[in-house]
């Protein structure tokens, strides 16, 4: 058919001939269109820059969009949603930066710790940052900007530990004296060996040490000294030996360090159960005398002054040993420590919580009570063991002197009813 025969006009574009056109059309401009979403003749519906939001969605016109206010909204990516609240710091936490149209409010949550909102709520928590685990890597730091990004090790790289700040790192290659035993996995690196040890592979040219077989008698007459009774070995041979000597024996020294070990860390724990039972059985016979002593004359002894008092005698007396019961302390010198420590905001009792072996949700939990250090002290006098030698001991690698010095400090005066 000739092309002077096609038809012409109207029938060519009603039977669809050249439809197919505008359809590649769209289909090319869907690869670089960002939003992904189209207005109904087909073009790209914008995005909304950073510091603004949507106000109309795309439809029949393009996207409409509008700046945010500065310290009511912000919108710190580019997207296809309306501007977001600024968030509320939370009672007691400092104010770092304030909100603007392209930054959420930043405020100071301490290390390891990141503002959590739920939602669009301009309530915010500080909230423990998340961890990255074996087989991923951090691409973004947890802090004021938000909570840990975490993104799965691409092949050439790897994480085997959780961290909330270290990326996945490039695995290991093998020299060119190793031989590849495991490749790298997105949690394990790269496991090598030497190809010339003996008890893994053989010596290029010769076999494992062998003992010959009954078949070779005539080798074995021939390879025998004379007035020996056992074949002869080659130098080759006997360095194998020697090295399977050296290992068997590299692994027995480990053994041993491992069993001492074990036995070492079983007799600290013993040593340590029996100072607790004597503290016990000390505090049992302070509040023997003083019940004795208001049982014979009538005038009743404080237990807690008592036990001070007979504390005080030996000033010399180290303070990280003291074995006294923190919860035998007066109501007094109990409150005079919650004051000291609240003296050093928020981070001081959690620094003390953490050293006393307290965890991140426990800490949050009595962050959201009222007077969160009572709480704390009061949860850990329950404790066994709670004496006041480990409080000092806390309160010495937290480097307060001063509360240490007011839980030593001798009590004035006896108590009488």
């Amino acid at each position: 058919m000739y092309p002077n025969s096609l038809p012409s006009g109207p029938p060519l574009i009603e039977g669809g001939a050249l439809s197919s056109p505008p359809r590649r059309i769209l289909l090319a401009s869907a690869k670089s269109c960002t939003s992904e979403e189209f207005t109904r003749d087909g073009g790209c519906c914008s995005m909304c820059a950073v510091g603004t939001g949507l106000v109309t969605s795309c439809d029949l016109v393009d996207t409409k969009c509008q700046p945010c206010q500065n310290g009511v909204s912000f919108s710190d990516t580019e997207s296809l949603s309306a501007c977001r609240l600024c968030a509320h710091c939370p009672v007691g936490i400092p104010e770092l930066a304030k909100c603007t149209p392209t930054q959420d409010t930043q405020c100071d949550c301490g290390e390891r710790f990141f503002l959590w909102r739920d939602g669009n709520s301009t309530a915010g928590l500080c909230a423990p940052c998340s961890l990255c685990g074996p087989g991923s890597g951090v691409v973004g730091a947890c802090g004021t900007a938000g909570d840990t990004v975490c993104q799965r090790c691409k092949e050439g790289t790897y994480s085997k530990e959780r961290s909330e700040r270290r990326p996945c790192v490039p695995c290991s290659r093998c020299r060119d004296d190793e031989v590849e035993i495991r490749p790298c996995q997105p949690d394990s690196d790269t496991v090598c060996m030497v190809k010339d040890l003996n008890i893994l592979s053989r010596p290029s040219g010769s076999e494992f040490p062998r003992w010959p077989s009954v078949s070779e008698d005539d080798k074995i007459e021939g390879s025998q000294e004379p007035g020996s009774g056992s074949p002869r070995l080659t130098p080759q041979e006997q360095a194998g030996n020697n090295n399977i000597l050296v290992y068997v024996s590299v692994l027995a020294a480990v053994v041993l360090g491992l069993l001492l070990y074990v036995a070492y860390k079983c007799w600290r724990t013993f040593q340590q159960k029996q100072a607790l039972i004597k503290a016990r059985v000390g505090e049992l016979n302070n509040v023997g005398e003083g019940e004795k002593l208001h049982s014979d004359s009538g005038v009743f002894l404080d237990s807690h002054i008592l036990q001070e008092s007979q504390t005080s005698k030996g000033s010399k007396r180290d303070s990280k040993q003291d074995a006294r019961l923190y919860i035998n302390l007066p109501p007094h010198r109990q409150e005079e420590v919650e004051g000291l420590l609240a003296e050093g905001g928020s981070r001081t009792w959690r620094q003390l919580a953490s050293t006393l072996g307290y965890e991140q949700e426990r800490m949050d939990l009595f962050g959201r009570g009222q007077d969160p250090i009572h709480t704390l002290l009061t949860d850990w006098a329950q404790q066994e063991g709670s004496t006041l030698g480990l409080l000092c001991s806390a309160l010495a690698r937290i480097e307060r002197p001063d509360i240490i010095n007011a839980l030593t400090a001798p009590s004035q005066g006896l108590s009488v009813v």
